[in-house]
């Protein structure tokens, strides 16, 4: 079989499942969820061992550290692949749910009601967990999904998609809710983005390169999941001993996450006391720093930062600081260079926070927070398909509701329009 005719087939049977999942029962979904969680437990082993030939893999090939650790699975992070199984199933299914009703003077009866989307492909990178966050996503909220996953976890996403396909397999939701494409041929991308016959929504989850290839080539309709350049202001009023875990925090806990703060301003009046510290700090936890000539003047040994920093994602353990001379300084370099996803002000000034929320365009905008909170499991959804930097239908994390979409249904007495 040619691998576009497999391609095919597979989108043709995530179309069929979807005509008997969106009607499933919101019993029915939990079970087949419930059922993935014991799997993904029962298969631990297996998945880990193809995990670790997947790491090993990535090492030869020289893979920066960051970018493993996004591809890196362990007991630790299967057990929340299984907690956040565990959390979806308690959450409200929002299918069905009436977000709005109202009667005409006539007596005719309108309401707006959620629907799943569709079948929904998803084409992401690196992170296996995302095999399982999206997987259950889809199906408490009604949609199959159609999985295309990087060429560099190919051995854990096959071990994790065996686990799930066997658990539906003991349910009443169809087998073919879930398909996965195993064969890497970038080609492919492509052919499956311009499904419209099959697919309702297709979700890049991934680098710029991705993200950009898919949004400007695809025919079916695209959520676009988002680079993340996050910054970290911290204001003058700052209190800069709390501000320091906070920033260590945001760049160094998981520094191949979209979510990391790759950027941090620093208010000049208080960069003196603050860069020596801050920059110390880092450097203890094995950041590179770059910056500006004005942080070079007061830390001389920071490696100089260019134009091409600034707009740049690193995903790993590198952070640029640039000195600014107020809020109003910090806010239009953020609107310059932000990507639109996570931006935090450090801030004991209400007025000062109060115009950084106000102002700054991102998903999720923080005052005295790290940007590592803006995660679907962090915000209570359970799991996240994804962070959406769009403006619609959906943005920042896209969890359940975000995963439908709704129709009107109308109430009449044999009504007529005049």
């Amino acid at each position: 079989m040619r691998i576009v005719d497999e391609l095919l087939e597979k989108a043709k049977k995530v179309r069929e499942a979807w005509d008997v999942l969106r009607n499933a029962t919101t019993r029915e979904k939990n079970k087949a969820i419930k059922k993935i969680a014991e799997k993904l437990d029962e298969r631990r082993k297996e998945i880990l061992e193809a995990n670790r030939i997947d790491v090993e893999k990535a090492r030869e090939r020289g893979v920066k550290e960051s970018l493993v650790d996004r591809l890196a699975l362990n007991d630790k992070r299967i057990d929340e692949m299984i907690k956040a199984c565990e959390t979806v199933i308690g959450l409200k299914d929002p299918v069905g749910e009436v977000i709005d009703s109202w009667v005409r003077e006539d007596g005719l009866r309108i309401a707006r009601v959620r629907v799943p989307i569709g079948p929904i492909g998803i084409i992401y990178e690196s992170r296996p967990n995302v095999t399982v966050e999206t997987t259950i996503l889809a199906l408490k909220s009604g949609n199959t999904i159609l999985l295309r996953g990087g060429s560099d976890a190919l051995n854990s996403n096959k071990a994790i998609v065996s686990a799930i396909r066997e658990a539906l397999k003991e349910t009443e939701i169809p087998e073919s809710s879930v398909e996965f494409i195993e064969n890497t041929d970038r080609s492919l991308v492509l052919e499956m983005i311009r499904l419209r016959e099959y697919l309702s929504l297709v979700i890049p989850r991934g680098g710029y390169g991705l993200i950009s290839f898919v949004r400007d080539n695809a025919t079916v309709p695209v959520l676009e999941t988002g680079v993340g350049n996050c910054h970290i202001f911290v204001d003058e009023s700052a209190d800069l001993k709390k501000a320091v875990p906070v920033i260590i925090n945001a760049k160094t806990q998981r520094p191949g996450t979209c979510n990391a703060a790759e950027k941090l301003l620093v208010h000049e009046k208080i960069a003196k006391e603050f860069l020596p510290v801050i920059v110390e700090e880092l450097r203890k936890h094995g950041v590179e720093v770059r910056g500006c000539e004005k942080t070079r003047e007061i830390v001389p040994d920071v490696v100089p930062a260019t134009e091409d920093d600034w707009p740049t994602e690193y995903l790993d353990l590198i952070i640029a600081i640039k000195v600014v001379k107020n809020v109003d300084e910090a806010i239009e370099h953020i609107k310059k260079y932000s990507t639109g996803h996570s931006e935090s002000i450090l801030t004991e000034n209400y007025s000062n926070a109060k115009k950084f929320v106000s102002e700054i365009d991102a998903a999720a905008v923080y005052v005295n927070a790290s940007t590592r909170f803006t995660d679907g499991g962090q915000f209570g959804f359970g799991a996240e398909i994804g962070i959406s930097t769009q403006r619609f239908h959906a943005r920042g994390p896209v969890g359940l509701r975000e995963l439908t979409t709704y129709k009107f249904v109308v109430l009449g007495e044999y009504h007529v329009r005049e």
